[in-house]
């Protein structure tokens, strides 16, 4: 009998009203970080800080279109993607891990997670009660399914909770076109999933309080987002949960999120730290959301929109104003939670790891610079009658150049209503301006000469991640394109443009108002964290011996670029930067020590 008793006892399991570790009472005080957002050879210090600042457990998504490279091709192994490792190694710093797997996840990350060639497929419909997409879930939820396995907490894993889609009360609430009793089918049918595929109880949903009748699960424990009303909370689990807790709030913000143009958002640290013991006084388990943020590397930022913008694009940082920086400091954020959890705590807590080495280095000169127009150029194009969108050139992200020659001379307002979402506009070779879905801008007047030539270049700006809008995520030139109202169609050439991989970079003559690739061989003697100073160019992405630092934009908040100290090499190191306006020509490149995220200009758009 003792051994069949403990038996029943082992692992997580949620039981009485409270969460349980191998039989006994435990309270969940949790962060959130990414393993897609953090180097990987930084991943064990994140998790040092985390468990520094108190808590015991660490969330993550996971991003589905992050592992699915393209279509059927999977990757769970390479640089930052080997998940399981991120796991196993979160146990040896001594957490649990709460994992969040979607397929839905939104986390201002591209596509809210979904893989972008999904919308080429006519019969599926995202997010839905759908055949088409329910099949693409289960492809995911099998091969995820399969790197985790053995490492849910009754199998002697770390893994304790599994969430069941996310926030999919907001979206009942968002998209009162469907049917109820579809929405309901739909999450019944991942929850069912989830199970069928082999991830382990217990499960549990994420929402806000006032939306738990869209987003519960019957049997799934509903944790509350965004809560700070103690009673509110008690009050909604209650009623969905057979009248008992636990008691979770599984977002609790210490800072929230940012577009381009718009200013910083920062929370102050006495807020979140009082907020913080409230919830332990009343015994209510926690996830900071975000602990530490870290950083969109790539193109892999997400979208909102609201009704003043077609489009908020995230910034690169995912700084987040979070306690712990997108560098890995401690924050007089971070230290005010750590006096909290210490008071609270019965034992001392770990020491603050020691800061990783960062350096303001020395600027460096330009070595070559290359026309980014003629260079893509010497590709083959796609031709057709009218635009193709990046879905239909079968290219996910970066950007498009749209060419067309026109046999009679014409000129007047050229409208790209279906612009996605940002683009330079050239004729015979030099700018005449710029579009730009982020300020509703659309048209500008042109005058194309006989045998002139008019070029569009678009840069796909990071798919919307949250709300009704997400069913709508195409990208490029989505439309047909205007001229004082005359539809411009045939011969429309495209040269695609992903920038997956950093091309070479050729000395040669450049011009003003092009776009341009400049090349800087910068000798390091001892690599350390930096931060390149973007704040003098105009916009664009930035590589490190090939690692995609993420986009820059001069009209802020975000300034500077985070390098990573672990992706420069002692020696030789090759930064390339696309500058996709190039108003000024650059000589130089500029490092700093310190992030700049807070400075807006969105005059100078």
């Amino acid at each position: 009998m003792p051994i069949f008793n403990q038996a029943q006892t082992k692992g997580f399991s949620i039981a009485n009203g409270e969460f349980n570790q191998d039989g006994k009472v435990i309270k969940i005080h949790s962060g959130e970080m990414h393993y897609e957002r953090i180097p990987k050879e930084y991943w064990r210090h994140r998790l040092q800080m985390l468990k520094a600042m108190g808590m015991n457990t660490v969330a993550t998504y996971v991003f589905w279109n992050y592992h699915e490279v393209a279509p059927g091709v999977w990757d769970f192994k390479t640089g930052n993607k080997n998940l399981a490792e991120f796991i196993r190694t979160a146990k040896s710093e001594g957490l649990y891990v709460i994992l969040r797997p979607g397929p839905y996840a939104c986390g201002e990350w591209e596509f809210g997670g979904y893989p972008w060639w999904l919308q080429n497929n006519s019969d599926l419909v995202i997010r839905t009660n759908n055949k088409a997409f329910l099949e693409a879930c289960k492809s995911y939820l099998e091969h995820l399914s399969a790197e985790v396995k053995g490492l849910f907490s009754n199998q002697g894993g770390p893994i304790i909770m599994v969430q069941v889609e996310n926030e999919f009360g907001s979206y009942v609430s968002q998209r009162t076109d469907i049917n109820l009793n579809d929405h309901s089918a739909y999450k019944t049918a991942i929850y069912n999933m989830l199970k069928s595929t082999g991830f382990q109880e217990p499960f549990f949903t994420s929402d806000g309080t006032w939306l738990f009748e869209g987003g519960s699960v019957e049997g799934v424990l509903p944790t509350a987002n965004g809560e700070s009303n103690i009673e509110n909370l008690k009050k909604q689990v209650d009623k969905f949960h057979k009248g008992q807790g636990p008691y979770m709030v599984a977002e609790f913000y210490p800072g929230w999120l940012d577009h381009w143009a718009e200013p910083f958002v920062k929370i102050g640290a006495e807020e979140i730290a009082n907020q913080t013991k409230k919830y332990l006084d009343a015994g209510v388990s926690f996830n900071y959301y975000m602990a530490h943020g870290g950083t969109n590397f790539g193109f892999t930022s997400g979208a909102n929109y609201n009704e003043e913008s077609d489009i908020q694009p995230d910034i690169t940082s995912y700084d987040y104003d979070a306690p712990i920086s997108e560098a890995g400091w401690a924050t007089p954020k971070f230290m005010a939670i750590r006096e909290v959890m210490q008071k609270y705590s019965k034992t001392k807590l770990p020491a603050i790891p020691e800061k990783i080495a960062v350096t303001k280095f020395p600027n460096q000169l330009i070595k070559s610079s290359m026309d980014v127009l003629s260079w893509i150029k010497k590709e083959k194009a796609v031709v057709n009658d009218q635009p193709l969108t990046f879905e239909k050139l079968g290219q996910g992200h970066g950007y498009v150049l749209y060419r067309k020659r026109f046999t009679q001379p014409i000129s007047g307002t050229l409208k790209i209503q279906g612009l996605r979402d940002f683009a330079t506009v050239y004729v015979n070779g030099s700018k005449v301006g710029k579009l730009n879905r982020v300020f509703n801008k659309y048209e500008l007047n042109v005058t194309i000469p006989f045998n002139g030539i008019l070029e569009i270049l678009v840069e796909n700006m990071g798919r919307i991640n949250y709300g009704a809008e997400i069913v709508h995520n195409t990208k490029g030139i989505i439309a047909p394109v205007m001229i004082n109202e005359y539809e411009i169609s045939g011969g429309w050439e495209m040269y695609k443009m992903p920038m997956n991989e950093v091309p070479p970079v050729k000395n040669e003559t450049i011009k003003s108002g092009r776009p341009v690739l400049y090349e800087s061989i910068v000798n390091i003697d001892k690599p350390a964290d930096t931060f390149l100073d973007m704040s003098a160019w105009g916009k664009g992405i930035v590589f490190v011996n090939g690692h995609n630092l993420g986009r820059y934009w001069k009209v802020g908040p975000q300034q500077t670029l985070y390098v990573p100290g672990c992706w420069l090499n002692k020696g030789v190191n090759s930064i390339v930067v696309l500058e996709q306006l190039n108003e000024n020509t650059q000589t130089q490149l500029t490092f700093t020590d310190q992030p700049i995220l807070d400075k807006v200009n969105i005059e100078t758009n």
